[in-house]
């Protein structure tokens, strides 16, 4: 039997507890062996809980469990689950996480952590949610140099944008109606702005290239200065806007990575990536251009990420997966090609 925690039952650890329920016997069969949630980590009252025998409110119970195969990161942020995740992994835990800001600022010293331990540090669900994303840029496109990513990686800012496009809405009114129908917070700064971006398209570059690039090195521009004047002048001339995450291996091996507006075609393949649906292009000097697209953000779908995770530490007990990255990339200032009376960049 393989055992796992969650550390915060809010959506997504809630999400993770359902598909086990949904999908026991399916994951079970997969994995070859039982597998059981034996403890749920959270200081609220869950006593109504049908998951209540399982919360416990002291992490070193986890800690100190042999049993206890894997646990599962889902606090958020980057204080408490930073110093819980290190705790775990030196304990000897896999850990699984959908929290990108912790894996885009600190995900070089905990993957080094996990290769100290050999164990698992997984985090397939921090940048696309639900779609299968990073396994397959690190197993399925293995083959390949990969030259360029870019993608809409954040699907509050894509609804906006969208909302703005196809009812001509402001951006304010496109933002309350996100927050009334749960995609935005009540604080969408970390949306808006392009902060949550920032750390995907951080993420992508760091597992693409094998070095670290940090969202505070990169340039990262949100969507509040987007006008209903520039949504009209781009449909005119056939063109959408998106913020779109890019990052690109100059020759000689530094990276220019940022996250800003563009106008794209309207034919191109990311403009048809709409209201809260993500899409990531991927080229490889092999394979050429593919492309990922789904439901970025959700408790089933992200959840659903976070248990390929488990299933996939789990497979690789004896011999880990190394995801690890060196040193901090040579970060190279992204060569925009802004189209005549504009400040947006046009993507190719």
């Amino acid at each position: 039997m393989a055992n796992f925690a969650i550390m915060g039952f809010g959506t997504v650890g809630g999400g993770v507890a359902e598909v086990l329920r949904m999908n026991r016997e399916a994951i079970e069969k997969r994995l070859g062996e039982p597998l059981c949630l034996k403890y749920i980590l959270d200081v609220r009252d869950l006593s109504a809980s049908p998951y209540a025998d399982k919360v416990v409110g002291d992490f070193s119970v986890l800690e100190n469990d042999p049993d206890l195969d894997v646990v599962v990161e889902s606090i958020g942020g980057a204080k408490v689950a930073l110093d819980f995740t290190r705790r775990a992994l030196l304990a000897g835990k896999h850990v699984v996480t959908s929290n990108k800001e912790l894996v885009a600022t600190h995900g070089r010293e905990l993957l080094a952590i996990a290769r100290e331990k050999n164990v698992n540090y997984l985090f397939e669900a921090s940048v696309g949610g639900g779609i299968p994303l990073l396994r397959p840029i690190f197993q399925c496109l293995a083959g390949n140099e990969i030259e360029e990513i870019s993608g809409i990686l954040n699907g509050t800012t894509n609804f906006i944008l969208t909302r703005m496009f196809q009812e001509g809405v402001t951006f304010d009114a496109a933002l309350r109606e996100a927050q009334e129908r749960g995609y935005a917070e009540q604080d969408p700064t970390a949306d808006v702005e392009g902060l949550d971006a920032g750390r995907k398209i951080c993420i992508l570059a760091d597992l693409a290239w094998g070095r670290e690039v940090r969202p505070g090195d990169i340039e990262i521009q949100g969507i509040r200065s987007i006008t209903p004047g520039d949504v009209e002048a781009a449909g005119k001339d056939g063109q959408v806007i998106k913020l779109v995450g890019r990052a690109v291996r100059n020759a000689g091996g530094s990276v220019s990575a940022c996250v800003r507006p563009h106008l794209l075609s309207a034919e191109h393949p990311l403009a048809a990536a709409n209201g809260v649906f993500n899409a990531v292009m991927v080229r490889g000097n092999a394979v050429g251009d593919v492309m990922f697209y789904g439901r970025g953000a959700g408790d089933l779908p992200t959840a659903s990420a976070v248990m390929g995770d488990i299933l996939d530490a789990l497979d690789h007990r004896a011999k880990r997966r190394d995801l690890g990255w060196s040193e901090g990339a040579d970060i190279r200032p992204f060569p925009h090609r802004l189209k005549a009376g504009t400040a947006l960049p046009v993507l190719l």
